[in-house]
Order: C-alpha cells, then structure tokens, then sequence
C-alpha cells in the first residue's frame, strides 16, 4: 500500500495536498482512539443514539413495502441479523438493508454542523462487519465512534453546490473509518480508507425527495456498502491516499475545506452536537412543525380548532422554504412539504407515520393548499447554529396567531431528548413494549459484549 508520506512525493495540487495533510493528522487520531479514553458523556450519548438507531430501524423494517424488497433482494444466508426482517444474511445486504430501513421514515439521529446524517451514513456498515467478526464490544464502540466523528468532520469540510442532498457523499468516509477500525488498520490504512470512500460519492439531486423518489433512502445503503468496500480496499493494500476529496467532495459537487476535518480535533466531540427527532419529516420542517402545535395549543384553549384557520404563512431559512409543495404523491415526498406536516400538525398534534393516510382526505388537501411558505433572511443569518421558523394562523374572525421557534424541540440547543423521552417516542411509534425493551438492552450490552453478533440478533425480529 503506498503510505500517504510517499503519496505527498507524488506532486499533488495544493488542494489536494492540504486535504491529504488533514486526513493524516484526522486519521492519526482515529486510530489511537481506545474506548476505556472515550468520556463518559460521550460513551452515553453513544449508547442513546444505539437506542435511537435501533428503534427507528426496526420501525422502518415493519413498514409494509419492506416486505417485497427484502424477498427481490433474495438473501444468501450469513451472519449478520437483518433488523426486523428475521433472517440473517451477508455483510453487504445487512448493511444496505438496515440502512434503508434506518432513514425511510425520517427519524433517523442527525447533525446540524454536518447537515446531515453521520450515524446513518456508517453505524449499518461498522454494526454489520461487526456481526460478522463477532467483534467485541469495546472495539465495536470505538469503531462507531470513529464513524460518527469522521463522516461529521467531513460534513462540516463539505458544502454541496445548490440541489445536492447529503445522502451517500461526505457520509461515506464515516463508514470506510469504522470499518477500516474494526479490520485493525494502523493510520496509513485508515486514511487510504476514507480517501477512497471520498473519492466514491454519489450526486444525489435533493428532487428525489420532494418528488418522492425512493433512490433517496437508496443513497444512504449504497453509502455504507460503498464504504465497506473501501476499507476492504485498503485491508488488501490496494488503496492509495491522494486527497481526492479536494476533486470530489470539493470541485464536482461543491466546496471542500480540509482545515474542518481537524478543528478543535481531540477536543471536540460532534457526536454530542447531534439532534433526534420528534417528527417523521425531514429536520426542515421540525421548527414550522413545532410552531405550530404551539398555536395548536393556543385554539385549544380558546375553544377553537383546525377548522377555524382560514391560512397558514410560514417563514423559515432559504433551504427550508424550498419545501412549499401542497402536494405530494407518496409518503417520502409527504415528509418534504412543509404545507402537509402543518396541516398534519394543525389536525393531529403530531407528525407521525400513522398520519400519512389521513392525508388523502379532502379536508387535509383544502388545509394544505391554504399554507403558504416563504424565505426569510433573519432566519437564514442565524445558521448553522439556529435552525428557525415562525407560523402565522388567520382565523375566521379576522385574528393572527403568531409564534416563533428558534430551533426544533430535539436539538442539542433546544429541549436535547434523554433518555426518557426517547423511549417514550419510539413506544409510541413502535407500539410494542416487548421490542423497546430488546432495543435498550441491546444498546446497553453491546458495549461490552464479548462478542455483538448475539446483540444484534435479539433485533432480528
């Protein structure tokens, strides 16, 4: 394998020296990274986002559409538990399958620094090479740690030109890192890792989900089996670190700055800037979401209901206010219009999957096309680190209601959810106590598990 000190010999363009210089000194830390030196803060909220993952995975594997897919895949058998399927197949599948699953509602753990997902861009791969090493716990966790900060750190080195989603691009290098962990590179393997999996993004176009195309939950398994395949690239000493991610991530979809991947680097965790969500909808729509079940509150108490709104003004941030569709054709293209999760909220008090079907109605179509959505630059300006929305409600009798959030309930500046009120969400969405409790058990045990494999196959069904 040619080491990235050879590499640098090779005449690179500045760009691309700076990106492979920063990727040394990232992947140096990676690799010295033991979880008995992980803080006890972060060892927690490591395990809470297990909890998270799990839960909202096995809800997705129960929708009804995940049936059909998983008998086109036509599973080999393997070791690796397929999340709430009740088979056990390859790597690769389990990997793809449990990633899909993972964001198809859009509950999924993320990261407002990212703009993105990076427990969902490398927690499937790093849990399914697990199970078929039977890793131990220990290593396991490091391994997800590395995944979560280096797929994180190159969101924030990422920014995608206009109409790029952050599916399977910056994401990858998370799961090629985590892998390349569990395989027990030294840092010149690791870092040959995650520049291949830079150099494999997919330029996934953001119409995907407003338009309902499926291929955007798609993008998420290609991701982890792409940086999969990366770190078994570098495990045969076939990888060689260029700083490609200077070209691809930067030059071809956008913009790449290399001094993120190392910023406050061993000092900062961005596992602990994450969000959960409360809502099935993209995180756009979490803070006009969360407005409006305060208004909702507010024609409760004055004896009044959704039928007394005559319309609805929304204003957010520019890339929010993009989603301002009053129709959509399916679920996915649902959780991307800001018109339908207000409505949903207006009408039901909660954004949730069950909420889809009432959609359909009349009385919800009327709603949704009385909801107007626009960009405003005071919400812009406060980005990254306020994501804001306020929500104006006419009534019948000529009155405005009015009320402001500066970030979604979730956020790690706004009401972060603990434990309990984790639990409590995914009891409510799953419905069945039996499988909360195998999802906390699991996240519990698994850090110190002899081996994980028997971990994760209490998820299988």
């Amino acid at each position: 394998m040619t080491d990235t000190s050879t590499t640098q010999e090779a005449g690179l363009a500045p760009a691309q020296q700076a990106a492979l210089d920063a990727l040394g000194e990232l992947s140096a830390w990676a690799t010295g990274l033991t979880w008995d030196a992980v803080p006890d803060a972060v060892r927690e909220r490591l395990r809470l986002i297990l909890v998270d993952t799990f839960g909202v995975t096995l809800i997705g594997a129960r929708l009804p559409e995940r049936g059909p897919l998983v008998e086109a895949w036509a599973l080999s058998e393997g070791p690796v538990p397929v999340i709430g399927v009740g088979v056990s197949t390859t790597t690769e599948a389990a990997a793809w399958l449990n990633a899909t699953a993972l964001v198809s509602l859009e509950m999924d753990e993320g990261n407002k620094y990212a703009a993105g997902h990076p427990a969902a861009h490398g927690f499937p791969a790093v849990l399914a090479l697990a199970a078929a090493l039977d890793a131990d716990g220990p290593t396991t966790a490091t391994a997800l740690l590395v995944a979560y900060e280096v797929a994180a750190r190159y969101g924030r080195a990422s920014r995608g030109n206009p109409g790029l989603h952050p599916h399977g691009n910056w994401g990858i290098t998370g799961a090629a890192a985590g892998c390349a962990h569990l395989l027990g590179l030294g840092a010149d393997g690791l870092a040959a890792a995650i520049d291949t999996a830079s150099g494999m993004p997919i330029a996934g176009h953001f119409s995907a989900a407003i338009d309902g195309n499926p291929v955007r939950n798609e993008w998420i398994g290609a991701g982890n089996v792409a940086g999969l395949a990366a770190a078994r690239l570098a495990k045969a000493g076939m990888a060689n670190a260029t700083g490609i991610a200077a070209h691809s991530l930067g030059g071809l979809l956008g913009s790449f700055e290399p001094a993120a991947l190392v910023e406050d680097l061993g000092e900062r965790w961005d596992i602990l800037l994450g969000y959960f969500k409360r809502h099935a909808s993209c995180a756009f729509t979490h803070p006009s979401a969360d407005a409006t079940l305060v208004l909702r509150e507010q024609l409760a108490a004055d004896g009044l209901s959704a039928a007394d709104v005559t319309a609805a003004r929304i204003t957010t941030y520019t890339m929010a206010a993009a989603l301002d569709r009053p129709h959509w054709n399916n679920r996915l293209a649902a959780m991307f219009s800001i018109p339908y999760v207000v409505t949903t909220a207006l009408l039901h008090g909660r954004v949730a999957p069950d909420g889809y079907t009432a959609s359909h109605e009349e009385a919800f179509r009327s709603l949704a096309e009385r909801v107007t959505v626009c960009a405003g630059a005071e919400f812009d300006a406060r980005l990254p680190d306020a994501r804001g929305a306020s929500v104006e409600l006419t009534l019948t009798d000529g009155r405005v209601l009015r009320h402001e959030v500066a970030n979604p309930i979730g956020d790690v500046a706004t009401e972060p959810f603990d434990e309990e009120r984790t639990k409590a969400l995914l009891l409510d969405l799953l419905g069945d106590a039996e499988a909360l409790d195998r999802v906390v058990a699991a996240a519990d045990a698994l850090p110190q598990a002899a081996g994980v494999r028997d971990v994760l196959r209490t998820l299988q069904s």
